[in-house]
Order: C-alpha cells, then sequence, then structure tokens
C-alpha cells in the first residue's frame, strides 16, 4: 500500500495517504470467530473491538497496529464474501459525488465512523465494489510492506478504458498502460507511484462474482503460507508462480473470499 506523508503529519503516528491511495481493505462474514481463526493462523494477526458506529467488527492487527477491518454480515444477507479496497480522499462525500456522475454507485454512505474519520461504500460503472476513507484519527494500514499487510490491489474487470477513465476522474489516478502485445492491463499512479492495476480479462471474469478488486497480501514464504493456508480451510484457485511482482498464488478463505498472497523478491 502506497503511502505519502502529508504536512499535518506528527511523528509516530501513521502516515497519511496520498488522496486516491489505497490505504485500508475490509471483509464482511457471516462466521467471525471462525474468520479471525482463520486470519490469525495465517498472518498473525490479532484483533480488537472496531468502530461501534459501523456494527460488530473488528480491526486485525499486528505489532499494535491497524491493518485491516473484519465485519459481521446479518443473517439475511446473502452477499458473496469478498476483501474491499478503499482509496483515501480528502472528502468522503465529494468523492462519492464524482463517482455517481461518473455512472457509478454509492451503496452506503458517506457517514461517519465516530473519530476515527468518515467512508463511502459504492460499485464502479462495471460493477466492482470499492470504499472510500476520508481518514481522521484513523488513517488506514498502519504498518505496511511487512508479510500480513496489504501491499497491492488489483481489478479484474471485462475492459480497462471506460473504468480506468472512471477512477482517474474520481480519485485523481495517473493512467499507464502496460506494454504488451495481446494484454489488457492499466497501472494506476498516484504522484507518479503505482498504487493499483486494473485487468481487462473480458468474458474470464467470474460469472458468480463479476468485475472485483483483488487484494495481495505480503507473506514471507508463498509455498510455506500455502500450506497454513490449506491446514486452516482455505482453498488454493492458483498455484503458487513467479512473476513480475514475485512469487504468487491465488487462494480463499473458508468462507470464500478471494485473495492473493504475494511473496516479494
Amino acid at each position: 500500500m502506497t503511502e505519502a506523508r502529508g504536512s499535518d503529519d506528527r511523528p509516530g503516528e501513521p502516515a497519511r495517504c496520498a488522496p486516491g491511495t489505497p490505504c485500508w481493505v475490509s471483509l464482511m462474514v457471516h462466521g467471525m470467530a471462525a474468520t479471525q481463526e482463520f486470519y490469525a493462523g495465517l498472518f498473525g494477526w490479532e484483533f480488537r473491538p472496531g468502530p461501534p458506529r459501523l456494527g460488530p467488527g473488528v480491526r486485525a492487527v499486528l505489532d499494535g497496529r491497524d491493518v485491516a477491518g473484519i465485519g459481521q454480515l446479518p443473517p439475511d444477507r446473502h452477499l458473496p464474501v469478498a476483501w474491499t479496497p478503499y482509496f483515501a480522499s480528502d472528502d468522503a462525500h465529494r468523492t462519492a459525488e464524482a463517482a455517481r456522475r461518473c455512472g457509478g454507485t454509492i451503496g452506503v454512505g458517506p457517514l461517519d465512523a465516530g473519530e476515527a474519520g468518515r467512508l463511502a461504500i459504492g460499485s464502479d460503472p462495471a460493477g466492482a465494489v470499492f470504499g472510500i476513507w476520508q481518514g481522521a484519527r484513523h488513517r488506514g494500514t498502519a504498518v505496511p510492506g511487512v508479510p500480513g499487510t496489504p501491499v497491492w490491489n488489483e481489478l479484474l474487470t471485462y475492459e480497462t478504458a471506460t473504468v480506468a477513465k472512471f477512477y482517474e476522474t474520481v480519485f485523481g489516478h495517473e493512467e499507464e498502460p502496460v506494454a504488451c502485445a495481446g494484454l489488457d492491463h492499466v497501472t494506476l499512479s498516484v504522484e507518479g507511484r503505482a498504487v493499483a492495476g486494473i485487468h481487462g480479462v473480458g468474458r474470464a471474469v467470474r460469472r458468480d462474482r463479476g468485475p472485483h478488486w483483488l487484494t495481495y497480501f505480503e507473506v514471507a514464504d508463498t509455498d510455506d503460507a500455502l500450506r497454513r493456508l490449506t491446514g486452516l480451510g482455505g482453498h488454493v484457485l492458483a498455484p503458487a508462480e513467479d512473476g513480475d511482482r514475485g512469487r504468487v498464488a491465488t487462494v480463499t478463505d473458508p468462507e470464500g473470499a478471494r485473495f492473493r498472497l504475494l511473496q516479494r523478491p
């Protein structure tokens, strides 16, 4: 997760993310206890209560610092369980309005999360769900770049042209097409730093999921993490292989939330 320290940051506090930067990830599940047990075993996370205004939920922490959020789905809500990335904003209301004007949908908020900040959850014109986070006391993932933390987000969608323009307009991203024959792939950047990717896969988009974001979590050893994951009840969708970013595997947790494990070189 790319960060940029602002002028109002104070020593010892997490850096304030530049607007448009992925700064947080969250997961809504049916079985809170089982989910916590799974991610504690996989990433070494511990947990503490989240903001009461957001409903039943916890924050995952490493070394006492926030990493991700996990919330409880109502029993009658049968939604796909998925990790959702949040993009930093200086004004969640203004960003949500921009998303609506550009063909997106805002399904939640903007709403206050107490002293932590302000958030909204929406979907882009192709249907991929994302979050907007206007941080106050809580600025996002506080310990990036170590095993057990989110390090990259990639959108799998039908095609990149229209969707990339949406994120460029709403969040101020800069687009950089990946030069590779037959590959529809765009990198999104903030202040010259790559922060996320968009991969157009056409009809290969999973019908049960539709276009969706995939979060990459850093691990020290992908193959060792896969052994732990399967022992904890997770599933391997694509085995580990070496790529440009490192050794990566696509997996799911026991409730079906898809994510990727990444061992960086």
